[in-house]
C-alpha cells in the first residue's frame, strides 16, 4: 500500500510542476520570441526544483523515496511531451 501511495504522490507532484512548466511555456511561446531561447533553461530549473523537493522531503514523508522520485519524473516528462506537442500544433496555425 505504501508503494501505491508513493507512486500516486509522485505522479501528483510531478503533474503539478509539469502543469506549471506547461503554463509558463504557453505564456512564453505566445509572447514575443525573445525568451524562447531561455525557455529550455526555465523548464529545466522547474524540473530540478520539483525533483529536489522530493529528494529533500524523503525523510519527512513516510513514502518510498525511489518510487516517488521515479513517478514524479515520469509525470514531468509526460506533461512536458504533451505540452510540447500542443504548443507546436498551435504554432503551425
Amino acid at each position: 500500500m505504501i508503494i501505491f501511495l508513493s507512486i500516486l504522490a509522485g505522479l501528483a507532484w510531478g503533474a503539478l510542476f509539469g502543469l506549471v512548466s506547461a503554463f509558463i511555456t504557453k505564456k512564453i511561446a505566445s509572447g514575443d520570441g525573445k525568451l524562447i531561447g531561455a525557455l529550455s533553461m526555465i523548464r529545466l530549473l522547474i524540473d530540478l526544483v520539483a525533483l529536489a523537493a522530493v529528494y529533500f522531503t524523503r525523510e519527512l514523508l513516510p513514502l518510498r523515496f525511489e518510487y516517488t522520485l521515479i513517478a514524479a519524473a515520469v509525470a514531468l516528462s509526460l506533461i512536458g511531451i504533451v505540452a510540447a506537442f500542443r504548443t507546436a500544433a498551435s504554432m503551425k496555425k
